[in-house]
């Protein structure tokens, strides 16, 4: 396997950690299971570490030889991703650490809904990210739409907050748990940005 094949590997690898910390916190969440919240929050030590090895990869790539123009942007536009990856790795553990506290049982039947909707959203759109990435396709502008749906539901979930049907300190844990939704959808987004700029159109 080629040095640049093995990056790509690594990147598909992180992608799909992200999404499954994503959708077993969601999960642990909903379905008031402690233990599963737990294992996402340990797990996220798999998306560091591959972080840094896939990092340590590109630099070396980098500082080892001259390079044409395209496969250089390539190791750039990574390196600019992986923060991203990583970031969205540590939103997931967030989550999964609010259902190792059971917040899931706690909130009302229309925020749980509200959530599990933004989460449905923002896995579609962690897929049609790690897809643009794997296939060199441009999504960023169907991302965006999907981005909007998420920004909708927060501010109803804000407004179900502040109908004060929640305990003052369960509506701030909720008003988080809707900040993390919302921000992995903005990553989701830059990520297909990113990825674009990767593999710009031909003239």
């Amino acid at each position: 396997m080629s040095d640049d094949v093995n990056i790509d590997f690594r990147m598909t690898q992180l992608f799909a950690l992200v999404y499954e910390a994503l959708a077993g916190a969601t999960d642990a969440l909903l379905g008031n299971d402690s233990a599963r919240g737990l294992m996402v929050v340990e797990g996220d030590q798999s998306v560091d570490e591959l972080t840094a090895e896939v990092e340590l990869m590109v630099w070396k790539q980098i500082e080892d030889q001259a390079r044409p123009s395209a496969a250089l942007r390539h190791l750039v536009g990574v390196l600019l991703i992986v923060p991203e990856l990583e970031r969205s790795g540590d939103l997931a553990e967030h989550i999964a650490q609010r259902a190792v506290t059971n917040l899931g049982s706690k909130m009302t039947p229309l925020s749980r809904g509200i959530i599990q909707r933004m989460a449905e959203v923002a896995l579609e759109m962690w897929r049609d990210a790690a897809d643009a990435y794997g296939d060199r396709a441009a999504k960023a502008q169907a991302l965006s739409e999907a981005d909007e749906e998420i920004d909708i539901l927060h501010e109803r979930l804000t407004r179900e907050i502040a109908a004060e049907s929640m305990p003052t300190a369960i509506g701030a844990q909720v008003t988080l748990l809707a900040r993390f939704y919302e921000r992995l959808g903005d990553h989701a987004v830059n990520l297909a940005r990113r990825i674009e700029m990767l593999h710009p159109p031909l003239a």
